[in-house]
């Protein structure tokens, strides 16, 4: 549920920081909204399921013998994650010095973060990461060739940004609330 946690978190934030014009303002109002609300509901979920994984580890008894999952954020996670921020920001100053439009950065960031997803998958050994990361990395791409094309300048943040922010909750919600139904039974 971490993994999830920290999606929601940036799918909110891509909303939050994207839904602008060329969208009217009770468009981008309701986006906004909508995407709190889902971040609170994955927080909410992430409380349920680690009350009851605390709650199961305690009835196991002193004995010890509750199953520890491997640590995902390890040597492999951090190695991506390095690149990761290499590649964000050492990107955006290469755009930057090219006199890129300030709306690319939106695909950049997009497209690293879906990169970033994509190469997750065999370190944590879950191709389902793969999906969204192929999305936003498809996102991302579109926004930066809508920037360098100069036609639609302004619907970047939402194809790259918002769309982008709602693939990462959506995904969060989805396998969130999978994850507590499971863990119910």
């Amino acid at each position: 549920m971490s993994g999830l946690l920290v999606g929601a978190i940036f799918g909110a934030v891509f909303i939050l920081v994207n839904a602008q014009s060329p969208l009217s303002a009770p468009v981008a109002l309701v986006l906004r909204v909508a995407a709190c609300l889902a971040a609170a509901g994955v927080i909410a979920m992430w409380f349920m399921t680690a009350r009851k994984e605390r709650s199961a580890v305690r009835g196991e008894g002193a004995a010890g013998q509750e199953e520890r999952p491997g640590n995902m954020f390890g040597r492999g996670y951090l190695i991506v994650v390095a690149a990761e921020v290499v590649l964000l920001f050492g990107g955006l100053r290469v755009m930057a010095a090219l006199g890129a439009p300030a709306q690319a950065n939106v695909g950049w960031v997009a497209l690293v973060v879906g990169v970033h997803f994509i190469a997750l998958a065999p370190v944590w050994k879950d191709w389902g990461i793969a999906v969204p990361g192929v999305v936003l990395t498809l996102l991302g791409a579109a926004g930066l060739v809508l920037a360098a094309t100069g036609s639609a300048l302004a619907w970047v943040p939402i194809i790259s940004g918002v769309l982008s922010g709602v693939v990462l909750l959506s995904g969060s919600l989805t396998f969130g609330w999978r994850n507590v139904r499971a863990s119910a039974l």
